[in-house]
């Protein structure tokens, strides 16, 4: 992608299929909760419409972009100059942050039908930016954004028909807006494509599709997608087993901070599967995933057999993490 989508922080992760570990019980990862009443959207990158305005704004040069835009919407009505200014006004670049007017120039670029300007619309009448919520009107918005091309679009409509509170609950039409951005290149929809796979919701299940697109997201870099082709890969679930790229993508993911990951890691390096046994490196994974929420009894069983310069050791490689988790207002 990898602009984030803006919704996307504001619904939470979809419930991820129970992962089959290395030597460890079915864990399953929390259901979707409710997003927050007024959770405001990130900042948006408008589409390159190739100006002088476009240009100043990549720059930071608000002012002289929002007098370049202005310019051209007088000269030639260009849609795109039209949501440029719709963003420095949402999000306050160079201009008072003004919601109402941010709507005005997004709803004139949708009705010239610019598919960003539709998209980032549908997420004011979402979230009440601007005006009123209005459901109906962000679904609409949405559709014809990812009619249109735009990814971002697509995966956002499909989580709310996933979520079911916005709309009736509709898993059939959550994946093919979910597939229609996957196959586009989104990430995050690739993972929960392949999430409704592994489930067998909304499509049959399928090992094979969710290995597919769960690769395709963990290549993307999207770290939950990581775990899971590397747990697929490990058991050789829908996928050749090759606990070698299995463990690279545990490694990924936990130096991005994974819990799950980090556990995981843990155990291969303690057990040697896959790759040379490492009781230090393992007893550090451990205590990282543990003060990040992931315990596990065998693991503290295994770190407490340990040499003392072997425990002393893990926990010093451990420490950076660990305060790192603690954040600067530790005792």
């Amino acid at each position: 992608m990898r602009r984030r989508t803006i919704i996307a922080p504001v619904v939470a992760a979809i419930a991820a299929a129970a992962l089959v570990t290395p030597a460890l019980a079915q864990k399953q990862k929390p259901a979707p909760q409710p997003p927050p009443a007024k959770a405001a959207p990130a900042p948006a990158q408008p589409q390159d419409s190739g100006d002088a305005a476009y240009a100043a704004y990549q720059r930071g040069h608000y002012l002289t972009a929002l007098r370049e835009a202005k310019q051209r919407v007088d000269s030639s009505g260009d849609p795109k100059a039209m949501a440029l200014l719709g963003l420095l006004y949402a999000q306050g670049l160079g201009v008072p942050l003004n919601d109402a007017v941010a709507a005005d120039w997004y709803k004139r670029a949708a009705d010239r039908g610019d598919r960003e300007a539709m998209f980032q619309l549908a997420l004011f009448r979402l979230l009440g930016r601007g005006g009123p919520r209005d459901p109906d009107a962000a679904a609409k918005l949405l559709a014809e954004s990812a009619k249109l091309g735009e990814t971002a679009a697509a995966y956002d409509l499909g989580l709310l028909y996933l979520d079911g509170r916005e709309f009736p609950q509709d898993q059939a039409r959550a994946a093919e807006l979910f597939r229609m951005a996957a196959e586009a290149g989104n990430p995050e929809a690739q993972y929960a494509l392949g999430t409704l796979y592994m489930q067998g919701h909304g499509v049959p299940k399928d090992d094979a599709q969710a290995a597919r697109w769960m690769g395709a997201a963990a290549l993307a870099g999207n770290v939950d997608a990581q775990v899971e082709y590397a747990i697929a890969l490990f058991n050789g679930t829908g996928v050749a087993r090759d606990e070698s790229a299995a463990i690279g993508f545990f490694e990924k993911a936990a130096r991005r901070g994974n819990p799950i990951a980090q556990n995981r890691l843990a155990h291969v390096l303690a057990s040697g599967l896959g790759t040379a046994a490492d009781p230090v490196q393992a007893a550090k994974w451990h205590l990282v995933a543990k003060a990040g929420g992931e315990a596990d009894p065998a693991l503290d069983v295994f770190v407490a057999r340990l040499t003392p310069a072997q425990r002393a050791d893990a926990e010093k490689a451990a420490k950076p993490w660990l305060d790192a988790l603690a954040g600067p207002n530790k005792p």
